[in-house]
């Protein structure tokens, strides 16, 4: 202040401003870029992700666009696709012939067989398959003896079918014509017994082993489906290990299974004439399957009697080299032209699940034939078994929809309904969810939704379809009533229950009522009776549905049984049994009950009818009852208690 203003000063005092001027702008420019940046962060945390029906669209139009490129140059059929891995399902997926299938519907591996994880087989061995498995449902429902609904009810014969199963049961559902048959092929369908030329075959290749086990399966399928005109399969136990990993324990149809490959020789030589008189040469040949070739003689002459086939898992001495692939295609190294049949190929999981079912559907309590050691020779005589019999409708009324709240009824034909008006399900795959979630109050993870509906396949593969599935169906109830119908808590789907009534939960807590209530009365089995309108999900044949409708059945069977049991009057308790027996028209012991009072009345012609369109009715089903089972056999049986 004392100094006068020199120019010294004056520019000391400019660059003290100019370096305040400057750290304000460097301040601001701080304070801006971090804002900006905290925006940045803030948005992406909140960067919309694409729905799953976005991620389907922009996945199936990247798949045409590279496919698109790929398809331009091709000039001939690509390689082979590998057998082990399932066929694919599409919510609406679109097979190898081209033709589009609805949703919920596996999709086949090609027009000649289906494909399951580790296996191809040929469309009449599918469809024999689905024929034992539902031979094995009919057999639990005649097997089932009904009881008051407050004793214990043991339903361990309820347990769901191998996964091999019901994947060709679900692709059975949409079938593709077979092919016909091409080349110089031997006649017969592919894989069977009769496209076997006789002789000596050697069994070569990477599927050599696979085309083996679907020969051991397709075998014991004929046997189960006409025990008395298929041709026998022997089997020695060192080839059912090697095949199986373990040996065969328990009786299958139209196979023996031999200690050695001389009680095989043997048992060919000594049954030449017995198994051309039983007509087994209309449907083929024996078979013999062996771990080698063997040196001895006796088996060339045995062959040549009965004109069988002996086939050796592995080069050897044979008059016929089979070299198969993995895919189950057979080619003879000596004739490059030649093209042999497609034979059924199975891994050891595939072979054993299809052996378990065909062990359940064959009756354990027959007599094995002369000659044949472990196995037991009876089945039923058709060749298609129905997989379930619908039960009789009832004319109880339909529950009245609640204002406000969404009813689904299961019983019957599956129906969800909004303010009185049925909502339109357009996927069969999303109205499998909603029966599914009905079935399963508790909730089911996506897991197992998709083993469910598309068995078979890798749960991970299918999770984006799930999710289309459900987006969709949640958005077409909520256009209708403005409700959310399906929760997703604790990775669990559920129904919710504060918006939806369903008819299979009232039915389930009518049951546990009177089966808990101290004194159960008429009453609270009629309400039970009046509860169930039909069979759960009628005209639907999803594999997963089976044991949930067998369970409900029950309900009651066991309703109709407590009222007959409780009846004084024989008349009134007779009106019930035949009331059960319309609703399960297999079951034997309501059959054998009301023959029982029948008898004791002295009609003793209407009970001999009854046993009689009983009989008829098992056989048609391909359960032809044996002594053992046949009602008219029962005259003295104990009619039911009351009387």
């Amino acid at each position: 202040m004392t100094q006068p203003l020199t120019a010294q000063t004056l520019a000391v005092a400019l660059t003290v401003a100019a370096w305040l001027v400057w750290l304000m702008l460097a301040a601001t420019v701080t304070i801006r870029a971090a804002a900006r940046a905290r925006a940045g962060a803030r948005w992406l945390r909140r960067i919309p992700l694409p729905t799953p029906l976005q991620a389907t669209a922009t996945g199936m139009a990247g798949a045409a666009a590279f496919g698109a490129g790929a398809h331009t140059g091709a000039t001939s059929a690509g390689p082979e696709a590998p057998l082990p891995v399932a066929a694919g399902t599409l919510d609406r997926p679109t097979g190898a012939d081209g033709v589009e299938r609805p949703d919920g519907v596996s999709e086949v591996g090609d027009a000649s067989g289906v494909v399951v994880r580790g296996g191809w087989l040929p469309w009449e061995v599918a469809e024999q398959v689905a024929a034992a498995a539902g031979l094995v449902w009919l057999r639990r429902r005649r097997t089932y003896q009904p009881h008051p609904p407050h004793d214990a009810r043991d339903d361990t014969d309820l347990a769901p079918l191998p996964e091999t199963v019901t994947a060709i049961q679900t692709a059975l559902t949409a079938p593709t014509p077979p092919a016909p048959t091409t080349g110089t092929a031997p006649a017969g369908p592919a894989g069977s017994i009769a496209s076997l030329p006789s002789g000596r075959i050697a069994l070569t290749g990477p599927g050599a082993l696979a085309a083996a086990r679907g020969m051991l399966v397709t075998a014991a399928l004929a046997g189960l489906r006409h025990p008395a005109a298929s041709a026998p399969l022997v089997i020695t136990r060192a080839a059912a290990r090697t095949l199986l990993g373990a040996d065969i324990v328990r009786p299958l149809p139209g196979v023996r299974v031999a200690g050695s490959v001389n009680d095989a020789v043997a048992f060919l030589a000594s049954s030449a004439a017995a198994l051309f008189r039983s007509g087994w040469e209309d449907a083929g040949r024996p078979v013999l399957i062996l771990e080698s070739a063997p040196q001895s003689g006796p088996l060339a002459v045995a062959l040549a009697a009965c004109a069988a086939t002996a086939m050796f898992l592995g080069a050897g001495t044979a008059e016929v080299t089979w070299h198969v692939d993995g895919a189950g295609h057979t080619h003879d190294p000596q004739r490059p032209d030649w093209v042999g049949p497609r034979l059924c190929v199975l891994d050891p999981v595939a072979a054993t699940d299809l052996l378990t079912v065909i062990t359940q559907a064959h009756p354990p309590d027959v007599h094995p034939g002369a000659g044949s050691r472990p196995v037991t020779v009876t089945a039923p005589e058709r060749s298609r078994i129905p997989r379930q019999a619908r039960g009789a409708r009832h004319s109880h009324p339909p529950a009245r929809a609640v204002a406000g709240r969404l009813d689904l009824r299961v019983l019957g034909e599956p129906t969800l309904i909004a303010d009185g008006t049925p909502v339109p399900i357009r996927r069969s795959a999303a109205l499998q969810v909603l029966v599914f979630l009905a079935v399963h109050p508790e909730g089911a993870s996506s897991q197992q939704i998709v083993e469910a509906i598309w068995p078979g396949l890798p749960a991970h593969r299918l999770t984006g379809r799930l999710y289309t599935t459900l987006s969709d169906l949640r958005t077409t109830v909520r256009a209708a009533c403005g409700l959310a119908v399906i929760d997703h808590t604790d990775n669990r789907y559920r129904l919710n229950p504060g918006f939806c009534d369903v008819d299979l939960w009232r039915l389930r807590t009518l049951a546990a009522h009177a089966a808990t209530a101290v004194t159960s009365t008429a009453t609270d089995w009629q309400a039970v009776i009046g509860a169930y309108t039909s069979d759960l999900a009628v005209g639907h044949q999803w594999p997963w549905l089976d044991p949930a409708r067998e369970a409900t059945r029950r309900h009651v069977l066991d309703a109709y049984a407590a009222l007959a049991a409780t009846e004084p009057d024989p008349r009134r308790a007779l009106d019930f049994l035949q009331a059960g027996i319309r609703v399960d028209p297999y079951n034997q012991a309501l059959h054998q009950q009301a023959t029982g009072i029948l008898t004791a009345l002295g009609e003793h012609d209407t009970a001999t009818e009854l046993a009689d369109t009983y009989h008829r009715r098992l056989t048609a089903a391909g359960l032809p009852p044996t002594d053992a089972h046949h009602p008219a056999l029962h005259d003295g049986a104990e009619p039911v208690s009351g009387r």
